[in-house]
């Protein structure tokens, strides 16, 4: 257990005299915000008031936010390199804009390295936090520091002087925000706020009051609301948001999270037109704070054309807000129950607008009937039909939705009364007030799929246990018979009885059942030769089935069962079976693939070329190459190279920096993507059909290079176009493109998760109209699950749920199961818990048995296939030598059960990109295993374990349990509407971070078997970074191909986003825009007309 001193757990227990504000946030291009959740959590727990914002924010947003909440302290997560540049940017940022007294804090695990650290504090960072810092003052002691450290009351930098407000300068809105802190903690002289509301009294700026109950959107319909005024007036207007959230009782602290759900609150084209600010209630046992009045009158005497006030979540008799602004607004949802609990809703008298938001739900249309209803009896209005009443349907988690639109221009007249200046609307006028063209991903019909799933495979597992009874009665009752026949002499046999009852329950052994047992004798002797023989078109294919050892022993490729009980040999054939044999749990593939490991290295550093050596150098001497590409976070995350500090820091760190289809072609340069040996896997989600159409194109262009080379003239047109569909159906590789998990844990979404998922069905069904047979349109991934915290139950019945939803989603657009399920391919993490040993048996079983049962799917779709990663969650910067034994511990369990493809990390991933040594040593490990390691020559080991058996059964019902909670929850979309994934995940994030603090969950040499002399390896590792000539290389390679394509991007952008507002196949268009449009190109006119992702707690 970790001992801490005195002086730490006296940190650990500081409590704040002053009211003190953090920003928290993971830093640009980072969706790793495991860590900063749990730090925030632990400021609130404090006492202190966090405003979060979540994962992937550059430094301007962390500074804007910083400066108009008027904070402290600002904490920062950064995992993805880039952070000497990140910190150093911000604190210059600060400086510039007046903040140069708050504080900053960081931690980046063992990726910011001792150097860097001391470094960084010395430009001027407060304190960024090393592993060992970590293990040193415990989780509460760094939290306790950093609080003590911001504990000091700022309200005396607010000005005194009201005129310090007018003007719209930065220096005015910095003087805002310095008022409303003291405002907001009762330090301003009275005098001061008497001639604050007799200035604002003058002005005729109107309030728009929006509250609701809690969950209902209001943050998102606030946001979208913005979004339509600031477009519709072409950002001509500038906005105030006050947003309200309650303060805890027993702590003081607060989560002020609707700061975090706005996209539309940035700078455009104008520069910053919306200022926001968060307050908590502080005990004011209200919906509202005590000081908004006051927060009010300032933010009318600063000049706003518009003031939005957002209370925290309200009950039915709660309406604290009505007298404070001039239209108030009720935000709910269409779960209210009976109609008769319209009559309690206080704001329902009061409010001249009301949104049913989530309109998508069950039951919306009615709820919008019984609302405008009772708002007409509420106001009398009996001369104005309930349908023409200000009751509004919409649906502000959909980009672009029409009950939104119809909403906001409803109320933009009424605003203008109240003397908002506006002008003629660019924005088409809605012909609805409620959302339309609802298609649902999965339809209502077939919500509880899951649950459905769930009573598939337990009700397949019943039926096996129920013919293996009856198989094994049946041959007790023969046998007996037998016994009984030769031991009665010919003249007392009267009628055999034991025989008829055999009989009986012959009837009710399934076909199937039948089969397998006739079929058992010839599996016994085609596995007990030295050889495996299949005939395919005349052709014999044969397997060796044994190996010899060194001391002579014949070690057999796949062993049998030696049962003779019908049962027994039965429920193994029905729930285990031979690999390669339904239900798959011992291997989806009899046999594996002859002279290629399973091993696919990951490769990604610095520019194409780089990455390119890099590759080569990984699969020189492999007869197979697998190549795995990790692009950086720039690439991840959607956006071209760029020269400012916070993006110019990560180009090339991390991954490699691919902008262009030239970039892409350089660094798959040297492998013929089309031969049979080759195997592309692209780690990217967010981007993904946009990088997959490059890759697309890279591979069909090698071809046409080849054609030219080999006839040395162009094709023709028809040759041209043979040889691009030959090009697909013949590519091998695997692009992840998974953003239900983006969503649930890894965080890489950029678009609206509505539209991410239509373009993924639009690259399924491009893949079926096209025969792209040998290319995973997606890799169905738990390892970021499993990465962000995820326990091994949790990321496998988690990224099964995302797989039945993909199938249920494809499914509702028309396609046939077996057109686009085997393109289906799964990747897990593996780690040191007991349930990974198992992992794979489950989830082919699983899978095998919904698609054959379920879904009624061929054997081809029946069959999961999936990659392995080893744990980079239990590779730590203590002692990193030792990283490898776990990682070599994983790899064996992960090889045992069969995985398709196997990644072992090198050991030092948790301090940076891995160097060409330590991937050497990775690449050692499964060789090793595969080509030393005696028992790795049979290719079933786990199975006749009992351990095995029962931790298959336990790990099986764990995961079908948890299919049925998210069914309860809507299914998959559902859950991920109410966080569910999310939170599990962090809540298990920090049950294994607790445990490993405290020394409850042991790690060798982290918190027990500690080094005595310390651990000098960190300071003397071989750090890879992307270098200086590579990024500015990058930056130039952009520009050419930008100034190359001039003429051409802007009508290819065009087609794009009109093929997005058609509903076309926008991957089809994507094949063409990536030959003349850079990735930054094509993500900010998709962000356009798609809409960007908006994130969550």
């Amino acid at each position: 257990m970790t001992d801490l001193s005195a002086e730490y757990k006296a940190l650990a227990d500081y409590r704040p005299t002053n009211k003190v504000r953090f920003v928290t946030a993971a830093s640009l291009f980072d969706g790793h915000d495991a860590a900063i959740n749990i730090m925030r959590r632990i400021l609130q727990g404090m006492g202190a008031e966090v405003i979060h914002l979540g994962h992937n924010r550059s430094v301007d947003e962390v500074v804007t936010a910083a400066l108009q909440e008027d904070v402290q302290g600002i904490a920062l997560s950064s995992y993805q390199g880039g952070h000497v540049e990140y910190f150093k940017y911000m604190v210059d940022l600060l400086r510039q804009r007046g903040g140069a007294h708050i504080q900053v804090f960081g931690g980046g695990g063992g990726v910011i390295v001792p150097a860097e650290i001391a470094e960084l504090q010395g430009y001027g960072v407060a304190r960024i936090y090393s592993p060992e810092d970590g293990q040193r003052m415990g989780l509460a002691g760094m939290i306790g520091e950093m609080v003590m450290r911001s504990d000091q009351d700022l309200s005396s930098l607010a000005p005194t002087d009201i005129a310090a407000l007018r003007g719209h300068s930065e220096a005015a809105w910095r003087a805002l925000a310095q008022l409303i802190t003291a405002l907001d903690n009762g330090r301003a002289g009275e005098s001061l706020k008497q001639e604050l509301h007799a200035a604002a009294k003058a002005a005729k700026v109107p309030v728009l009051g929006i509250t609701g109950t809690g969950g209902a959107g209001k943050s998102s319909l606030t946001d979208e609301l913005i979004r339509r005024l600031r477009l519709d007036q072409d950002d001509a207007l500038r906005v105030a948001v006050i947003s309200i959230d309650p303060s805890r009782r027993k702590s003081g602290g607060a989560l002020l999270g609707d700061r975090i759900r706005m996209n539309a609150i940035g700078p455009w084209r104008q520069g910053q037109r919306v200022f926001m600010r968060s307050l908590a209630t502080r005990d004011f046992g209200s919906e509202i704070s005590q000081a908004l009045p006051d927060v009010i009158a300032a933010c009318k005497v600063a000049g706003f054309d518009l003031i939005v006030v957002e209370t925290s979540g309200i009950g039915q008799g709660d309406a604290a807000i009505v007298p404070l602004v001039d239209v108030p607004m009720y935000v709910m949802t269409p779960e209210f129950g009976a109609a008769s609990q319209l009559e309690k809703i206080d704001m329902l008298d009061f409010a001249e607008f009301v949104a049913i938001n989530k309109f998508d739900r069950k039951g919306s249309l009615d709820a919008l009937r019984d609302v405008a209803k009772q708002v007409q009896r509420n106001k009398e209005a009996w001369k104005v039909k309930p349908d023409e009443m200000p009751v509004f349907g919409t649906m502000a988690s959909r980009f672009n939705d029409d009950g939104v639109t119809a909403l906001y221009q409803a109320l933009l007249p009424r605003l203008a009364e109240l003397g908002m200046a506006v002008k003629a609307g660019r924005l088409p006028l809605a012909a609805t007030r409620h959302s339309t063209h609802q298609v649902p991903i999965v339809p209502g019909a077939r919500v509880r799929y899951l649950a459905d799933i769930a009573d598939t495979v337990r009700g397949y597992k019943r039926h096996a246990r129920e013919q293996s009874r009856l198989a094994r009665e049946i041959q007790q009752l023969r046998e007996s018979s037998r016994m009984l026949f030769e031991a009665i002499p010919a003249k007392h046999r009267a009628r055999d009885a034991l025989a008829e009852q055999a009989e009986l329950r012959e009837v009710k052994l399934d076909p199937r059942a039948k089969k397998l047992l006739a079929m058992w004798p010839d599996m016994q002797r085609a596995y007990a030769g030295d050889e495996y023989v299949v005939k395919i078109r005349d052709k014999e294919i044969r397997t060796a089935l044994t190996h010899t050892t060194l001391s002579g022993s014949k070690i057999r490729k796949v062993a049998l069962p030696g049962y003779e009980d019908h049962g027994e040999i039965l429920k193994w054939l029905m729930l285990d079976n031979v690999p390669g044999s339904f239900p798959y749990t011992a291997g989806t593939f009899a046999f594996k693939r002859e002279g290629e490991d399973p091993t696919r290295m990951f490769a990604g550093e610095g520019d194409a070329f780089r990455t390119n050596r890099r590759f080569k150098l990984v699969s020189e001497g492999m007869p197979a190459k697998r190549l795995s590409t990790a692009f950086d976070s720039v690439t991840l995350y959607g956006n071209d190279p760029d020269p400012r500090p916070d993006i110019y820091g990560k180009v090339g760190n991390s991954g490699v920096s691919i902008a262009t289809l030239d970039d892409l072609k350089v660094l798959y340069s040297g492998f013929d993507l089309c031969d049979a040996a080759t195997s592309v896997s692209m780690t990217i989600n967010g981007p993904a059909p946009s990088i997959l159409a490059m890759f697309m194109n890279a591979a069909i262009d090698q071809q046409l290079e080849k054609f030219h080379a080999d006839n040395r003239r162009e094709p023709t047109d028809d040759e041209a176009q043979k040889i691009r569909e030959w090009t697909l159906a013949n590519v091998r590789g695997t692009v992840q493109a998974d953003i239900l998990k983006e969503d649930q844990g890894q965080n890489t979404c950029i678009f609206s998760t509505e539209f991410s998922l239509k373009v993924m069905g639009d690259i399924a069904e491009y893949f079926v109209h096209h025969q792209v047979r040998n290319f995973y349109s997606v890799s169905i991934s738990g390892y970021h699950i499993a990465e962000a915290g995820a326990n091994p139950i949790s990321q496998l019945a988690f990224t099964l749920s995302n797989g039945f939803t993909f199938v249920e989603a494809y499914l509702a657009r028309g396609m046939h199961i077996d057109d686009f399920a085997p393109n289906l391919s799964f990747f897990f993490s593996n780690g040191m818990d007991p349930e990974y040993t198992v992992l794979g048996r489950v989830a082919r079983r699983i899978w095998a048995v919904a698609m054959r049962e379920r879904y009624g799917a061929n054997e081809r779709s029946q069959k999961l296939k999936y990659h392995v990663q080893t744990s980079g969650r239990s590779l730590h910067a203590q002692e990193i030598a030792f990283n490898d034994i776990r990682t070599t511990l994983q790899a064996l369990i992960a090889i045992y059960d069969n995985c398709n493809s196997l990644h072992t990390n090198a050991y030092d991933e948790a301090i940076t990109t891995p160097t060409e040594e330590s991937v050497r040593r990775a690449m050692a490990i499964q060789l090793i295993i595969n080509r030393e390691w005696g028992l790795a020559k049979n290719e079933n080991p786990n199975q006749g374990a009992f351990v095995i058996d029962e931790l298959t059964e336990l790990v099986e019902e764990a995961v079908l349990a948890e299919f049925e909670k998210i069914a309860e929850r809507g299914g998959v979309l559902g859950a991920m509407e109410t966080g569910y994934q999310r939170s599990k995940i962090q809540e298990e994030s920090m049950h294994y971070e607790m445990q490993k603090h405290t020394g409850e969950y042991p790690i060798i040499g982290v918190n027990t078997f500690r080094n005595p002399h310390g651990d000098p390896t960190p300071t003397t590792l071989e750090l890879a970074r992307s270098t200086e000539d590579e990024k500015q290389s990058q930056l130039a390679r952009l520009q050419d191909f930008h100034a190359r394509h001039a003429a051409e991007a802007p009508a290819a952008l065009a087609r794009l986003q009109q093929a997005v507002i058609a509903n076309g196949n926008v991957f089809e268009v994507l094949m063409d825009a990536v030959r003349c449009c850079s990735l930054g190109q094509i993500t900010t006119a998709l962000f356009e007309v798609g809409g960007q992702y908006r994130r969550s707690m």
